[in-house]
């Protein structure tokens, strides 16, 4: 065993993870239950009625199949004590009961928003291994010692539990949330040797407002999205000691890491290349799907293109331009649109540009009629900026161009084939 590594021991005996794990997942699956519920941030004391929360039986039915669907409890045969719990203590106590029977597997949704969540299950064991080579990534230069970890990320995501609950597990170490606060105040209550777990949005915002300088052996991890190179950057030119990206998804959790963002990725140790899109683990012959497409630059080391399935990250929630675009083409003023992500200087939100139909001559009622329809969509969905023009942006080749947010509108306007 590694110095500094504690022996592993199950993630769910700790009263704390435990706690976070459940706690942001009925949170989560509560908000997709009721849009408008208020929840207090977490983890709520043990004595919390579910009924003081907001969820009567019919929702405590679908939260406990969602803490079930997560951490297998149907296989424990304990999954009907925690319906009828009545605070979260209890839900507590009743996950743990089951993870002691049965714990071998756990199965992570995918963060999807406009498309329906996918399942993704995931052997124990293998999480276990990753976490290792986290570890020993996060140790690797002298002096780096973890002190604490500062999360921005919910626990019962794979990229959350990973680095917020197996992690912390490994190395003994305090886990504090920090999602309550400003990017602002992210830089101002670290400590020496302290890593934190956030994602690209966050980190960019937490570059334009931390000042110049960060305490010593403060380490940054990101995932869920590319982060943009300036943001890197601009983090390491202002004092972060250093700042680890990791490149993976819900279905294969990581993949692998870097941390220059004019490098290529590092394929993990417990992935071995079987073809330019399949990787598989040693001692496997089960060959897994790789969720982007990539550019090989030698026997273990790939640059991302794009995702297969054309979702983006907005906040690491996965959403796909295509599905909103096809949403706001179904509006009868709407002759065509496009939807796609903003460029760097623009922002990490979906922006659209649409080619009214014919006969639209107000231009404002559109946008607000298009405004109110996005808003049926969730946050991450809604595009954050509009365009109109007559015709599609294009290159002279007539393939998809980008566009940029700050030009004016295109008056007047006319048909696409006007």
């Amino acid at each position: 065993m590694s110095a500094g590594l504690q022996p592993r021991s199950g993630w769910w005996q700790s009263d704390d993870a435990l706690a976070r794990v459940l706690c942001d997942l009925i949170a989560a699956e509560g908000r997709r239950l009721r849009v408008s519920l208020r929840l207090p941030p977490g983890p709520w004391p043990r004595e919390t009625a579910m009924e003081t929360l907001g969820f009567d039986s019919l929702d405590r039915i679908a939260l406990a199949a969602a803490v079930s669907a997560l951490l297998h409890m149907h296989e424990s045969g304990l999954v009907d004590s925690m319906q009828s719990a009545p605070g979260f203590g209890a839900w507590c106590d009743a996950a743990r009961a089951a993870l002691d029977r049965v714990h071998a597997r756990l199965s992570f949704s995918t963060s999807g928003s406009t498309g329906a969540p996918r399942s993704c299950t995931h052997a124990l064991a293998d999480l276990e291994a990753e976490s290792d080579e986290h570890a020993a990534l996060l140790g690797a230069t002298p002096g780096t010692r973890i002190a604490r970890i500062l999360s921005a990320v919910p626990a019962h995501h794979i990229y959350g539990f990973l680095f917020t609950v197996l992690l912390p597990s490994r190395l003994d170490v305090p886990v504090l949330d920090i999602r309550p606060l400003s990017p602002g105040a992210v830089a101002a209550c670290c400590r020496p040797g302290d890593l934190i777990v956030a994602y690209p949005e966050l980190w960019s915002a937490i570059a334009r407002g931390a000042p110049a300088g960060w305490p010593p052996r403060v380490t940054g991890v990101t995932s869920t999205a590319p982060c943009p190179a300036g943001t890197a950057r601009a983090l390491t030119a202002a004092g972060l000691h250093r700042l680890l990206e990791i490149h993976g998804a819900s279905e294969t959790a990581g993949l692998g890491w870097r941390d220059d963002p004019a490098a290529p990725y590092s394929l993990f140790a417990h992935w071995r290349r079987l073809s330019d899109d399949r990787l598989g683990r040693p001692g496997s012959d089960t060959a897994t799907a790789m969720p982007d497409r990539v550019d090989w630059c030698g026997p273990r080391a790939y640059r991302v293109r794009a995702r297969h399935d054309g979702a983006v990250q907005v906040g690491g929630v996965n959403v796909w331009p295509d599905r909103v675009r096809d949403l706001l083409c179904r509006h009868p003023d709407v002759a065509a649109a496009t939807v796609r992500l903003m460029n760097e200087v623009e922002g990490r939100r979906l922006k659209a540009f649409v080619v009214p139909a014919a006969h639209v001559t107000d231009l404002a009622a559109l946008r607000d009629a298009l405004e109110a329809l996005a808003a049926t969509l969730s946050s991450a969905d809604q595009p954050r900026a509009w365009r109109f023009g007559p015709v599609l942006p294009s290159t002279t080749m007539g393939k998809a161009a980008d566009w940029t947010i700050d030009d004016p509108e295109t008056a007047p306007v006319r048909s696409p084939s006007g």
